[in-house]
C-alpha cells in the first residue's frame, strides 16, 4: 500500500510501493522479440537501517543516505570549524528550525505510532543481499552535446510530441531532444534507447533536455493542473562534490511556468533548509509567476525501524526538507470553492532512498487537492511517473533498467500482437535521431556527427 496510514498531521508512505505501481504489467522488446516482464525498483535503495544517532558526530554526504545502509559504529570524520561564532545564514536556519522543531517532532511521533501499529516502520527487513546500483549517468552530457545542434523553429516542427513505440508494437527511433516523448499504452515498456534499456512507465510523457531547451514542452500546448518543481539548488556541497551541475536561484524565474500551468495550478517546490532558498521562494519566485503560498510542508526522512536519518537538532544536516506549496492565479470560470483548502504544517515521512536526490512521489497525497483526472507535470526529474509528464536533463536516470529486478510475468490483456524488424544497433554504439542529424556514442565517448 502506498500510503501507509494518513491524519490530520500528514502521511506516511511507501515510497517503493509507489515506484512499482506502475510496472505491474509490462512489455519488453529485444531486437524483435516480446516478452512479458515484471520490473520491481530495487528494494534495497530503501532499506536505510541506521540512524545517525549512533554516529559520532560529523555531517553526512549531501543528499544520500548510503552511509546508513550498512549497521556500523565506525565515526565519521567531523570537519574542524575556523571559527565558532555563527554566520547570518547559520542564525537564520537556527530560527527557523526552531521554529517548527515542535511540529515535526510530535507530528512525526504520531505518525510513525500509528504505522508501526500496522507492522510498517518496524525495522524488519529482507535478509537477501543485494548490492546497489551504480549506474553511471551521462544523460546531462548528451544534453549539452545536444545544445551544438541548431534549435528547431516552430514552423518547421511537425509534431510536438512523439510516440515511444510504433503502431505495430517497435521501440520508436526516437528524437528525445527536441521532442516531447510519450507512451500512451497502459502498460510499462522495457525499451532500448541511446543503446540502453529503459523501463517507461504506462500513461506518460517526457522531455530529455537542460534549461535552455524547454521550448517543446511548451509548444505541446498542454496545461497542467499540477507542476511539482525539484530545483537543482546551488549550494557548497554540490559545488564541492560536482555530483551534479546546480543553477542560480535567479534563473528559475524564467521557467515557463505561466505558460504551462492551468488556472488555479497547484505548484510544489522542493526547498532545501537554506534560509535563502526559502526566502527565495516565497518573496521572489512565486511573486514573480503571481503565485500566491498557500502552505509549507516537511517531508520526514527515517529508517526502516521509524528513526530520524539524522538528529533533528543537528547542525550540519537536518532529516526534514521542506515544500513550499502555492495556487496559480484562477480564471473568473474556475470557482475556488471546488478546491479542497490545503493545511498548512503537514507532514510526508517515508524511508528515504539511498540514491542521490531521489525524492518521494507526491501524486498520492496531492491527488485530493488536484482532482484524479488532474494533468501533472514534474521540472528538473530524475524519474517518471505512471500519467504524468516529466522533463529534466536526467529525466530518464532512475529508469535505467540497472534500477529494477526484471522478471518474466504471465500474458495480459490489450497485448499487441506484430513482431517488430527493426534490427538492433551495433555493440557500443547508438544512432539518435535529432531533427535529422545524429549522436553518436562509440566507446563511452561523446561526440556530434553530422548526418
Amino acid at each position: 500500500m502506498s500510503v501507509v496510514f494518513q491524519s490530520s498531521s500528514g502521511w506516511v508512505l511507501d515510497s517503493l510501493s509507489l515506484i512499482n505501481r506502475g510496472y505491474q504489467q509490462c512489455i519488453r522488446w529485444a531486437d524483435s522479440d516480446k516478452s512479458h516482464v515484471k520490473c520491481c525498483f530495487k528494494w534495497r535503495c530503501f532499506q536505510i537501517l541506521k540512524s545517525r544517532y549512533n554516529l559520532s558526530g560529523g555531517a553526512a554526504v549531501e543528499g544520500e543516505h548510503s552511509d546508513v545502509l550498512h549497521k556500523t559504529d565506525k565515526p565519521s570524520k567531523k570537519r574542524k570549524r575556523k571559527h565558532s561564532e555563527l554566520n547570518q545564514g547559520e542564525i537564520d536556519s537556527k530560527a527557523f528550525h526552531e521554529k517548527i522543531r515542535s511540529v515535526i517532532l510530535e507530528g512525526t511521533k504520531l505518525l510513525v505510532d500509528s504505522a508501526r501499529s500496522l507492522g510498517y516502520l518496524t525495522g524488519e527487513t529482507d535478509t537477501v543481499e543485494e548490492p546497489l546500483p551504480s549506474q553511471e549517468c551521462s544523460l546531462a552530457a548528451l544534453c549539452e552535446m545536444a545544445k551544438e545542434l541548431p534549435l528547431v523553429e516552430d514552423e518547421e516542427q511537425k509534431e510536438c510530441i512523439q510516440l515511444l513505440a510504433t503502431e505495430d508494437g517497435c521501440a520508436a527511433h526516437v528524437d528525445l531532444f527536441s521532442q516531447v516523448t510519450e507512451n500512451k499504452e497502459d502498460w510499462a515498456a522495457v525499451v532500448t534507447m541511446m543503446g540502453e534499456e529503459y523501463v517507461i512507465p504506462p500513461n506518460t510523457a517526457f522531455l530529455l533536455s537542460d534549461f535552455t531547451r524547454i521550448q517543446p514542452l511548451v509548444q505541446c500546448g498542454r496545461k497542467f493542473d499540477l507542476i511539482v518543481i525539484d530545483p537543482p539548488w546551488e549550494n557548497k556541497s554540490v559545488k564541492r562534490s560536482r555530483r551534479y551541475s546546480f543553477l542560480p536561484s535567479t534563473q528559475l524565474k524564467r521557467l515557463p511556468v505561466p505558460q504551462l500551468s492551468s488556472s488555479g495550478c497547484l505548484l510544489v517546490t522542493w526547498v532545501t533548509n537554506r534560509p535563502s532558498h526559502l526566502r527565495f521562494v516565497r518573496d521572489e519566485l512565486y511573486p514573480h509567476w503571481g503565485v500566491q503560498v498557500v502552505a509549507e510542508w516537511f517531508w520526514l526522512k527515517v529508517t526502516t525501524s521509524g528513526q530520524f536519518v539524522f538528529p533533528l537538532d543537528s547542525q550540519h544536516k537536518k532529516p526534514y526538507e521542506v515544500l513550499i506549496l502555492g495556487r496559480c492565479p484562477t480564471n473568473t470560470s474556475t470557482r475556488s470553492s471546488e478546491r479542497p483548502e490545503i493545511e498548512d504544517k503537514r507532514l510526508i515521512v517515508s524511508v528515504p532512498s539511498a540514491l542521490h536526490s531521489q525524492k518521494p512521489s507526491l501524486s498520492e497525497v496531492l491527488k485530493p487537492y488536484v482532482g484524479a483526472e488532474a494533468k501533472c507535470l514534474e521540472l528538473f526529474a530524475r524519474s517518471l511517473q505512471p500519467g504524468w509528464t516529466s522533463w529534466g536533463n536526467e529525466v530518464l536516470k532512475f529508469q535505467h533498467v540497472s534500477y529494477f529486478n526484471v522478471t518474466p510475468a504471465d500474458t495480459f490483456k490489450d497485448e499487441t500482437t506484430d513482431d517488430c524488424a527493426q534490427k538492433p544497433a551495433r555493440p557500443n554504439t547508438f544512432l539518435l535521431l535529432h531533427n535529422g542529424q545524429y549522436l553518436r556514442q562509440c566507446n563511452q565517448s561523446l561526440k556530434p556527427m553530422m548526418h
